[in-house]
């Protein structure tokens, strides 16, 4: 069984969860934030109560990553499972994005994943074994309005664990990715705001995203099921499974997308697995569990 943990993103709902959880069921976690102080105190402090090792991790920085996984590793005597969770969202008018708005949501949602995967890969190919899971989303699936540059990073998000799953089968590695719908947790209200406040041309629309999302907040907040825990019970659920039989894909949403997302989901899947069979590649969906 997969015991010694790393989750990126520890200090958010998803992230301090999810190493609740893992702990609770014998597994040994190690739960990374970009500083453990200032507004992370209270949360950090709760979780080393909880018997998570907490190491500080920026994901927008390689050396940071480079040092916190080797702490990681050191902490845990090894490390078998990697969670790439940490996240950052965006809401409002697309054109108002400018092009360095949109790099900070990259740098944390696309580049902070494959800084961490090239700090990880090395020491999961020498044991000839390891998981990764990923933190995409629903509407890394679809686009909504106004989520559209959030929504863009998650589909480069799936798109680098579409990649990792073919190139890193042969080495006995699993990629994995959860989709949530959203969940009323504080990640909506933190969200990254255009910066360009100056354009004009949007004057109508101008309220448009504030009103979208805290209706939208309302709606999932009225359905029960609809909460943070889902996902950190999906994690300790994916990881009890064999090495090698959980799904590429597994979707969490009580609100009505679970439906259409999968379908979509399992479409995507015969067509990757056409064409991988068209260009005699198809082994690589195939892992190697020696």
């Amino acid at each position: 069984m997969n015991k010694n943990i790393l989750i990126t993103g520890a200090s958010g709902a998803f992230g301090a969860l999810t190493c609740k959880t893992l702990t609770q069921n014998g597994y040994q976690v190690v739960g990374t934030m970009r500083s453990a102080k200032g507004k992370n105190e209270a949360i950090a402090q709760e979780l080393k109560s909880a018997g998570v090792k907490i190491v500080e991790m920026d994901v927008t920085d390689e050396s940071s990553v480079n040092k916190g996984v080797d702490q990681a590793i050191a902490l845990l005597g090894g490390l078998d499972v990697v969670f790439n969770n940490a996240g950052v969202g965006a809401n409002g008018i697309q054109e108002l994005f400018t092009a360095e708005d949109l790099q900070l949501v990259f740098d944390v949602n696309v580049f902070g994943v494959q800084r961490l995967m090239r700090a990880v890969l090395p020491h999961f190919r020498a044991q000839g074994r390891g998981t990764i899971l990923h933190t995409s989303s629903c509407i890394g699936r679809v686009t909504t309005p106004f989520l559209s540059v959030y929504s863009a990073s998650k589909y480069a998000l799936e798109s680098l664990a579409e990649g990792y799953r073919a190139e890193l089968s042969g080495f006995g590695i699993e990629s994995c990715i959860i989709e949530p719908g959203g969940m009323p947790t504080g990640f909506m209200g933190t969200m990254l705001s255009p910066s360009d406040s100056a354009r004009t041309g949007y004057e109508s629309m101008a309220g448009m995203p504030e009103v979208a999302l805290n209706g939208y907040v309302q709606y999932v907040e009225s359905i029960p099921e609809q909460r943070p825990q889902k996902i950190a019970d999906v994690v300790l659920d994916l990881l009890n499974l064999p090495h090698g039989e959980k799904p590429f894909r597994t979707v969490v949403d009580f609100s009505g997308l679970k439906a259409p997302i999968e379908h979509y989901n399992s479409v995507l899947d015969q067509t990757t697995r056409q064409i991988y069979t068209a260009n005699g590649v198809e082994g690589l969906l195939a892992l190697n569990k020696a």
